[in-house]
């Protein structure tokens, strides 16, 4: 199966939470935060959306930093994303 995103809905793979500090304490899975950083795995066709032409400005296999509590979790095939507007997507990675 295939997640399709309409209008500027972007999905997400979020990066594995980390499970030691810099410092090298291991943290729990309780004490994990939800990380912001993710890869972009689909792309809407972007258009028309809320009366607003909306243009598509991220692109699949972009790392982004997105909003901390924006989007909606979804499992498919035992994988796990985040649909997020693309307004939710705060910023692109770059090496």
């Amino acid at each position: 199966m295939k997640l399709v995103p309409l209008g500027d809905r972007v999905v997400l793979q979020q990066k594995e939470a980390e499970e030691t500090t810099k410092s090298g304490i291991i943290l729990t899975s309780k004490t994990q935060e939800k990380p912001q950083e993710a890869e972009v795995i689909a792309v809407g066709p972007g258009g028309l959306v809320d009366g607003k032409e909306v243009k598509m400005t991220v692109k699949v296999g972009d790392k982004v930093i997105y909003s901390k509590y924006a989007g909606n979790e979804v499992k498919l095939d035992e994988e796990e994303y985040v649909i997020v507007k693309q307004s939710d997507i705060l910023a692109i990675v770059e090496d």
